[in-house]
């Protein structure tokens, strides 16, 4: 008890001081393996070493690269186009479209971080412009990138499909229905707020010029999906496809980039990695010391004793999820406590399926809390704005996404509407 209340008070006195999120998160794990691991370095090496060497990160760096391609390049611009487009008649139609291309552009890029820096550095400044709110600007920008995880293709649910042996085409589909309920209230949100902003209404030939200018980008989601359900490449390849399909369409169709200017984009995509590495790397070397501490099972170890209906059952899974999303990444979490929860989900009943949904949708609103939420901290990167602020942007659409969830966790017929 007494080395936790230290740990409290080390964290507190960070934060006091202005520490980044990765110093917090390192001095906690140097203190936290001199307590419980004997204070052997080699083992903070091993563990990160175990972080990066997984097959699933290699997707990572790809999605950023395709990220960074469709930003540099005309992709990500006129998909934003089109969606200004469509939203133009509604009042607060500016806001509703910043949530609709991250929809789009996370049907493309599967990543939450790469759909929050490729569509916030078009929008951010366009709302700003507009005399939109910045605390709603930074709020929407920043939980709009959140649906890249649930939005299929999805990295997460790939993940949770491989260590509980789970269909991820399955998958796939069942994050098609909760991935537009979280889209829909966002924009209807976003609309309500902003009901009382100018409306800029779009001529129908400019709707049409945005879609013909913008075709080319909506055919790549298509592409994606259409491959991984009709068999020709799987999930974890639709990532390549999804990097060659930009290149190939910014280089010799939009005429955007040329082959020289790949270089900036990838020495952009290394200096993202390498804030985003580190950040992962001890991460994951904290929770393979708290699984070793057997903290994970002691939580689940509670919750089975002293759990006996489907609907406490639930409950206690989305408090769960909800706390352990504050402090560890997603990956880390499907990986450690999927395998363990599904079988006791499944001695309920809870179809596995649907139950990764649920868990892919309670760490999305991870991504959202502090202090280990990656969009907060990308965010903070992306828009120079104060962790703190960005942080009290997003409540709002937290709520949003909880009221999802609950109707997603008590009506399972939402996730599995398309799958057999």
């Amino acid at each position: 008890m007494t080395s936790i209340l230290i740990l409290l008070l080390l964290i507190f006195g960070m934060l006091v001081l202005r520490q980044t999120i990765i110093v917090i998160l390192a001095v906690s794990l140097a203190y936290l393996h001199i307590v419980y691991g004997d204070g052997d370095v080699l083992y903070i090496i091993e563990d990160s070493w175990i972080a990066i060497d997984k097959e699933a990160l290699l997707s990572i760096p790809m999605f950023i690269l395709c990220g960074s391609v469709m930003t540099r390049g005309a992709i990500a611009e006129r998909l934003i186009a089109i969606m200004v487009a469509l939203s133009s008649p509604f009042p607060g139609g500016l806001g509703a479209a910043a949530i609709l291309s991250c929809a789009v552009f996370a049907a493309i890029s599967g990543s939450s971080p790469v759909t929050l820096l490729a569509v916030g550095a078009i929008m951010y400044p366009a709302l700003m412009q507009e005399g939109y709110p910045k605390r709603f600007s930074l709020g929407a920008l920043t939980s709009g990138g959140t649906l890249g995880i649930v939005i299929p293709p999805s990295i997460p649910m790939i993940i949770y499909g491989i260590s509980t042996e789970t269909s991820i085409v399955d998958l796939f589909l069942a994050g098609i229905i909760p991935g537009i309920l979280l889209s829909g209230v966002m924009v209807v949100y976003s609309m309500w707020v902003n009901r009382d902003q100018e409306v800029r209404r779009k001529s129908l030939a400019e709707v049409i010029e945005a879609f013909r200018h913008g075709i080319w980008a909506l055919l790549m989601p298509i592409l994606l999906l259409g491959g991984i359900y009709s068999g020709y490449f799987t999930p974890t390849e639709s990532a390549a496809i999804a990097l060659i399909y930009a290149m190939l369409v910014e280089v010799f169709i939009h005429r955007e980039l040329k082959f020289k200017d790949f270089y900036h984009i990838v020495q952009q995509t290394l200096v993202m990695l390498g804030s985003l590495v580190p950040i992962i790397a001890i991460a994951v070397s904290l929770n393979l010391l708290l699984t070793a501490e057997g903290v994970p099972n002691m939580l689940v170890n509670w919750l089975q004793a002293n759990v006996s209906s489907v609907v406490m059952f639930i409950l206690g899974v989305n408090i769960l999820l909800l706390v352990v999303g504050c402090f560890m990444d997603t990956l880390s979490a499907l990986l450690i406590l999927a395998p363990i929860l599904l079988p006791i989900a499944r001695s309920y009943g809870i179809d596995p399926v649907h139950f990764g949904i649920i868990m892919v949708i309670n760490l999305e609103i991870g991504l959202l809390t502090p202090p280990m939420g990656l969009n907060l901290i990308v965010a903070n990167s992306a828009f120079k704005e104060k962790f703190s602020e960005i942080t009290r942007a997003v409540i709002p659409f937290i709520g949003l996404m909880i009221m999802v969830l609950m109707l997603v966790s008590f009506f399972p017929s939402i996730s599995l509407f398309f799958v057999n």
